[in-house]
């Protein structure tokens, strides 16, 4: 089972001057709510995590659910034999978490990890399941904690572009 997570950084906070309502695309996706992020296997008891507390988790969730998504590219879907690669590029570091998907099944991996260490390998469906679930309940924690931010038409966008799956 497939459980995506994150914690805010206390040594990176949000500017306190900032307007979460009128926030851009840009500041939304790289200069707020840093801290770190994890994809863990609850079943093998294994996870690919960050621990920088600089990670801006909004961008992941949003650059998770874009993965995804490009990983379903291929009209065949699961029954596809090619695999297919997507990466999210840590910008603030040399470091990449890697995605590689074959048939119905995506791998996840991250240059940090140990070189004899296996993947974390989870459904396409799971993945694209809890990818959105995790954004949408991060955008509702982080509407909790900042004042203007559900107003913020960015964040409508967003939630309208990676809607929650049955």
């Amino acid at each position: 089972m497939l459980d995506i997570g994150y914690s805010l950084s206390r040594r990176f906070p949000d500017p306190p001057q900032t307007d979460y309502r009128t926030a851009d695309v840009h500041a939304l996706r790289h200069d707020l709510f840093c801290g770190d992020v994890y994809l863990a296997d609850t079943k093998a008891d294994r996870e690919v995590s960050t621990a920088w507390g600089w990670v801006p988790v909004l961008d992941f969730a949003w650059a998770l659910c874009d993965i995804v998504e490009r990983l379903d590219r291929d009209p065949k879907g699961s029954r596809a034999a090619q695999p297919q690669y997507a990466e999210i590029d840590f910008t603030e570091s040399a470091d990449r978490m890697l995605f590689e998907r074959r048939f119905g099944w995506v791998d996840v991996e991250a240059d940090w990890m140990p070189g004899d260490e296996a993947p974390l390998t989870f459904s396409h469906g799971e993945l694209r399941r809890e990818a959105r679930d995790f954004l949408h309940d991060l955008v509702a924690d982080l509407t909790d904690m900042h004042e203007g931010l559900a107003d913020n038409p960015v964040v409508w966008d967003l939630q309208a572009r990676f809607p929650r799956l049955p």
